[in-house]
């Protein structure tokens, strides 16, 4: 029995929400719809242009666990935050919600705690500009021997392949999991991040156990049309996951390929969505259930998340597996 059911390993980022319509975007110079990195002083411009902001634990990998959390596993969350207010906040949040914080957060030093300014319109599009701060330091020395080897799942993600600190962290883990016997995965990220590490990514798809991409990801990764790319992801990796923007879910293990229907709904904020697919997928795996189940379970997960604002579920979602029928 491993002390964690889920571990991940990512960025740890507060998330900053503001409601701002497609006018204050554009006017901001606001990419809108996709994720954008900022410097410090773009950052701070950002924050200070945010009215009425919310603030979250965030970070991709670190939203899957919460909503791991949500539904009863025994989670940690390997990350990197500043000794200030917003990194301390950072840590106090997680571990009440139930999740391991286990590298505290660490004083001295200029880089300030991650940040994403995050942009919902009417259309629940979210534009987000993150200012990594403390989070690009990330590295090996982060992650535990009794932390990441004591992981039955490992949830890593693509986003640290953009500093040499946060590859050899995720590496690092993902071998001591896999070394005492747990199963590692790796979420790609976006199609930018995949185009930046298509090599390292290759790789990774052939030494994990589990890949989360969207489409757009998996094309970019090989470079190819959907099809051909999920045919190669195939023979490459052990279980592969393709979402598609409100199409059918695509999973691939071996000879087994399974769709799963998503239920259209119209997002309140769409932050968050993929994240937590990843978690109901996730709780699949690490229950037993079969490809098509936990499909299914991801794209529940995924509904709920986007019905409201904010990245991280508001209901159990254990309850609305149960009248999916799903556990």
């Amino acid at each position: 029995m491993k002390k964690y059911d889920v571990i991940g390993i990512g960025n740890a980022i507060v998330d900053v929400f503001t409601q701002a319509d497609d006018s204050f975007i554009e006017m901001m110079g606001i990419e809108k719809g996709i994720m954008q990195l900022v410097e410090r002083e773009r950052g701070e411009v950002l924050y200070g242009a945010m009215k009425d902001r919310v603030q979250a634990p965030g970070g991709s990998v670190a939203n899957t666990i919460a909503g791991l959390g949500n539904l009863g596993l025994r989670t940690a969350f390997i990350g990197r935050v500043h000794d200030d207010a917003l990194g301390r906040f950072y840590a106090r949040t997680m571990a009440d919600a139930g999740t391991d914080f286990p590298n505290p957060p660490v004083a001295g030093g200029e880089l300030p705690t991650s940040r994403s300014m995050i942009f919902v319109s009417p259309d629940g599009e979210r534009s987000m500009n993150t200012y990594l701060g403390i989070s690009s330091e990330l590295g090996p020395e982060d992650v535990a021997d009794d932390v990441a080897g004591e992981a039955a799942f490992l949830f890593l993600e693509g986003y640290l392949y953009d500093k040499p600190k946060g590859k050899q962290a995720f590496e690092r883990a993902a071998k001591l999991c896999q070394q005492a016997g747990g199963k590692a995965g790796i979420a790609l990220s976006d199609p930018f991040c995949v185009d930046r590490h298509r090599g390292d990514f290759r790789r990774l798809v052939k030494e994990l156990d589990y890949v989360i991409g969207n489409e757009h990801e998996w094309s970019s990764l090989y470079q190819t049309d959907l099809s051909s790319a999920l045919e190669q992801a195939a023979q490459d990796a052990g279980t592969v996951v393709c979402t598609r923007s409100g199409d059918e879910v695509i999973l691939v293990r071996g000879t087994e390929t399974v769709t799963v229907p998503v239920r259209r709904v119209v997002p309140v904020d769409a932050t968050g969505a993929g994240d937590q697919f990843a978690a109901g997928f996730l709780y699949g795996l690490a229950t037993g259930q079969g490809l098509a189940t936990a499909g299914r379970m991801g794209c529940t997960a995924a509904a709920e998340v986007i019905s409201h604002f904010g990245a991280r579920p508001e209901t159990d979602l254990k309850a609305l597996f149960r009248t999916e029928s799903l556990i």
